[in-house]
């Protein structure tokens, strides 16, 4: 059954443009963008926070990861957080992703130049997850996430859900299934949308102006359905080699195919690499290429991981994320 979910094309490029809340697709965690997000069904602790929520259950230990992505046109992706292992109970988490647009010059239909002043738009998600492994082969969690987007005294507000489920099997193979961004539409409202003009027919003796408020058109979440494969190569006791393909259905975009490797140098030295293309028009697709390395190495009783990633994009300067992870 979910081998048939994830061949039927839900994504309809004639749709491109109408979704909005675009920052939830955008990939937080070095290690995720190194390896274009292929590891879902095997990624765990925090990183599996955005990848799929049931992996949070997967680090016997508490957690805590910031990232910080130079993302395009000046724009910066920050990232963090946080997760509390309760043993049976399963694991708990926060997180918040922040996208900083930078000042940008107020102008008006008077003043096309600018006025001298800037703002700068605040898009930010705050989100609570919860895992847990239901056997010692089957993870499930949930993520529920709160989005705002503001611009000036204007902004939008909306709730979304991500679902996900990690199976093990016999061997070194896991399969992972995760349904990202189900909610409700969203709405721009607020003061700055507002205008005063002139009430139509009114009497000289009536107040002849009035202000009114456009009723702006709602947008549907980006909400996509994914299905990845991991299988992991034993070289010897200290080196490995990870390999994993992920095939993702978009609500209004091409589907998309994304492979991954992690190559693993004496427990401690981390080699990535990944690839993302559209299953249909690939001379649109804007991502390809994606490379990154990690160093894992125990301080006292925590276990650090730094790890730097760099993805390819055609229009634009390549992202580079750094990405900081500790586990106590």
């Amino acid at each position: 059954m979910l081998l048939g979910c994830g061949l039927l094309y839900a994504g309809d490029t004639s749709r491109k443009g109408t979704t909005g809340a675009d920052q939830l697709l955008i990939p937080v965690g070095a290690k995720t963008v190194a390896t274009a997000g292929a590891f879902m069904a095997n990624t765990t602790g925090t990183e599996a926070i955005y990848v799929n929520p049931a992996g949070l259950s997967g680090s016997e230990s508490s957690e805590a990861l910031f990232s910080y992505t130079d993302y395009i046109a000046g724009m910066k992706l920050a990232y963090f957080s946080a997760a509390y292992y309760m043993g049976d109970l399963g694991s708990v988490g926060l997180s918040f992703k922040n996208l900083n647009f930078g000042d940008i010059p107020i102008t008006t239909a008077a003043n096309p130049d600018g006025l001298g002043a800037t703002y700068s738009p605040s898009f930010f998600v705050l989100g609570l997850t919860y895992s847990k492994a239901i056997t010692d082969r089957v993870r499930a969690g949930v993520n529920m996430k709160y989005i705002n987007e503001s611009i000036m005294a204007t902004g939008a507000n909306g709730l979304a859900f991500d679902f996900g489920v990690q199976y093990k099997f016999l061997g070194n193979l896991w399969l992972g299934v995760a349904l990202k961004n189900i909610g409700s539409d969203m709405r721009y409202t607020g003061t700055d949308l507002q205008s005063k003009t002139q009430v139509p027919n009114a009497t000289p003796t009536s107040y002849g102006s009035g202000i009114y408020e456009p009723v702006t058109e709602s947008f549907e979440l980006p909400s996509i359905f994914e299905l990845s494969f991991s299988y992991l190569f034993e070289i010897s006791q200290d080196n490995s080699l990870m390999l994993a393909a992920l095939y993702r259905n978009n609500n209004a975009l091409e589907d998309e195919v994304c492979v991954g490797g992690d190559l693993t140098v004496i427990k401690m030295i981390h080699i990535r690499g990944g690839y993302e293309y559209l299953t249909q028009n690939q001379s649109d697709s804007e991502y390809g290429l994606c490379l990154g390395a990690g160093l894992e190495y125990n301080v006292s009783n925590l276990i650090v991981n730094v790890d730097y990633a760099y993805r390819s994009l055609k229009s634009f300067k390549g992202n580079q994320v750094v990405g900081l992870r500790v586990s106590f």
